[in-house]
């Protein structure tokens, strides 16, 4: 009977007290096997890395258009290595394109891969490329993985030139903070190369092969993080100068000169962002190559992401507007109608004689005249009705009383942004979906959000007995306050949601009936929840309530969150 994982499926699981990789048969690696061996012999031999090899292991034989579980059909091959092959696929059933990973089910590496694929999945977060199966069936094991037609690997951003300041400030920030959360839950990469990292259309890094391309190579690290930071390092680094930061030629990129050892990036290229090249250095510590400035190297992605969070913000280029065409004059303007033009001989043409001054004939002076009468008549007339009018209201008293200045006319004050004192999820069955994320909800960061689970098939919350009634965030005010703007970020649009408040009165509200005042009706929202009210609500507590979720990637796959909330009053 074939063996189907859930990987998919996320199982909502709230205990916290165990590392997911230790619920997925405790798979410490992952990655997207690429077919640049070179590369792996770029980065200088620590020991901290192992790579086992099978030989006589062979990639299974299939071909373009064989179907794999009646569901996913092969198109075409675009790894074959180490008894493996991975395939770009089509998912008949949701119309789709898939990744796909294949090895016997006899390989060495079969039950790691496995474990890997798994534990990967179970994370559940967006910032990966997600694990949607892994499956033995008829002496095969496949990893089934999503496919971003949209996106664009570092490599080929890298081909035409190293990214300006603000985008590799992005590179580094997304990538050593995801890193870190997959760290936090025993998960490693151990293969993050230029290659599994991928640039969306919007702007966003995902990462992909975490846990399942160092597992179908056999790679592991005795220091699994001390490699994932360094190979963020190298990623900066790659970035900025557009050089591989070792002696041998990879992914593309050139390597440093032989026998210079690792310079830092702003010894390499002019102009380069002095933190950055820094920063690019702490990771990279190796082999006595120290930073420009005596700080301690990051050894783990969260130190990097707390070094990285303590630089100053680097804001993106201001935006260039091209110069419109200089005003280009008609033929006739330029003055070219009447003279001589080339190829036409130097005959001069004959003057134009020009038209008389207007008014000067008999009739015009006539005209003028008449005008002039008419003229000197009017004002006569006017002057004498005025001097009429001035004399009839002197003689009335003036008894209209004056009218005072009225008060309420004063312009309304300006409405501030109300201190956020607190902020808990809302939890009426007593479970929580993320709490630890709410705090990403007020910290004034728009990168930041506290994100659900990935829910499957349903998108009210999988349709859970325990979320009945959603989840969403309960904000504390610290006292009673007059609300009377809301603006909210959405982590994605097309969650249905509504603003509640409770009574003036009201003391750790945790139930829904607590909420009793309505802020915002009921509706699915875009990626913003905006309005101003007719009349200021008093109160301490506010629950942004959330009913039901988008789609996250699939059809038949559900997630939604909320990234920064503000209030006015």
């Amino acid at each position: 009977m074939a063996e189907r994982s859930t990987a998919a499926v996320d199982v909502a699981d709230n205990s916290g007290d165990e590392p997911l990789a230790a619920k997925a048969g405790k798979a410490t690696t992952d990655g997207l096997a690429e077919a640049q061996d070179e590369a792996d012999k770029s980065a200088p031999d620590t020991g901290s890395e192992r790579q086992n090899t099978e030989p006589g292991i062979s990639a299974p034989e299939l071909h373009s258009g064989h179907k794999l579980a009646r569901r996913y059909r092969l198109e075409e091959c675009v790894t074959r290595l180490d008894g493996f092959s991975s395939w770009r696929a089509v998912d008949e059933k949701l119309r789709r394109a898939v990744g796909v990973h294949l090895l016997p089910a006899d390989h060495p590496r079969a039950r790691s891969v496995l474990a890997a694929a798994r534990s990967s999945a179970l994370l559940g977060d967006p910032r990966f490329v997600q694990v949607l199966d892994a499956v033995e069936e008829n002496d095969l094991v496949y990893v089934v993985h999503e496919w971003l037609p949209d996106a664009v690997e570092l490599t080929a951003l890298l081909a035409s030139g190293p990214l300006e300041a603000h985008e590799a400030y992005q590179l580094v920030s997304q990538v050593s903070q995801a890193m870190a959360a997959a760290h936090r839950e025993g998960l490693a990469h151990l293969r993050l190369t230029p290659g599994a990292v991928l640039r969306t259309s919007t702007g966003q890094y995902r990462i992909r092969g975490l846990a399942v391309n160092a597992a179908l190579r056999g790679i592991s690290a005795d220091r699994p993080q001390r490699t994932d930071t360094e190979a963020i390092g190298a990623l900066l680094y790659a970035a900025l100068t557009q050089r591989w930061p070792y002696e041998a030629d990879a992914y593309g990129l050139s390597g440093l000169p032989k026998g210079v050892g690792l310079i830092a990036p702003d010894q390499v290229r002019a102009g380069i962002h002095r933190g950055l090249s820094e920063l690019a250095m702490r990771a990279l510590i190796n082999d006595g190559a120290t930073a420009s400035r005596q700080d301690p190297p990051c050894t783990t992605p969260d130190e990097l992401a707390a070094a990285v969070a303590e630089m100053p913000r680097i804001r993106p280029p201001e935006p260039t507007f091209t110069a419109p065409p200089e005003y280009q004059r008609t033929t006739y303007q330029q003055g070219t109608y009447g003279r001589s033009q080339p190829g036409l001989g130097t005959v001069p043409l004959p003057p134009v004689a020009p038209p008389p001054p207007p008014l000067q004939s008999r009739t015009g002076k006539a005209l003028k005249w008449t005008v002039a009468a008419l003229l000197i008549a009017a004002l006569g007339l006017g002057s004498w009705q005025v001097a009429d009018r001035l004399l009839d209201q002197s003689n009335e008293s003036d008894t209209t009383p004056i009218q005072p200045a009225n008060g309420d006319d004063k312009p309304a004050k300006p409405l501030k942004p109300l201190r956020i004192t607190d902020a808990t999820e809302f939890m009426p069955s007593g479970s929580g979906i993320k709490p630890a994320l709410v705090p990403n909800a007020i910290d004034g960061k728009p990168g930041t959000a506290w994100i659900t689970l990935q829910y499957q098939n349903y998108p009210n919350f999988g349709n859970l007995p325990d979320r009945k009634q959603g989840s969403g965030i309960v904000v504390d005010l610290g006292s009673v306050q007059d609300v009377s703007g809301i603006d909210i970020a959405m982590y994605r649009g097309g969650q249905k949601a509504e603003v509640l408040a409770a009574g003036a009165d009201a003391s750790a509200p945790s139930a829904l009936a607590d909420f009793s005042q309505r802020l915002t009706k009921l509706e699915t929202v875009g990626s913003t929840l905006k309005t101003t009210l007719d009349k200021p609500v008093r109160t301490r507590y506010v629950l942004i309530h959330i009913t039901e979720l988008p789609t996250d990637g699939s059809a038949d796959r559900f997630r939604g969150g909320i990234s920064e909330i503000t209030f006015t009053g």
